[in-house]
């Protein structure tokens, strides 16, 4: 498994199988990868509040978030 994918199985908790949530949290998988970016980096500085994304962004690089947010951007879309 590559390391993407082990950073990637954490969101499954929440936002579902590759990137695709059940009804009520946000689908992940086929979003924009710019805005997926600006979101994370946004919990991790504290200008996007949150239950508990706000924390868990923390534990990633800038880099890291980046390379999340291309991998659930490559996944397709909920249908």
């Amino acid at each position: 498994m590559t390391q993407i994918k082990v950073w990637a199985a954490a969101c499954a908790n929440c936002h579902g199988t590759n990137g695709q949530s059940q009804p009520g949290m946000e689908s992940l998988a086929g979003k924009d990868k710019a805005e997926l970016a600006q979101k994370m980096l946004d919990f991790k500085a504290g200008r996007k509040p949150a239950t508990i994304m706000h924390q868990l962004s923390k534990g990633y690089t800038d880099e890291q978030i980046q390379q999340l947010a291309a991998h659930f951007a490559a996944l397709p879309k909920k249908q």
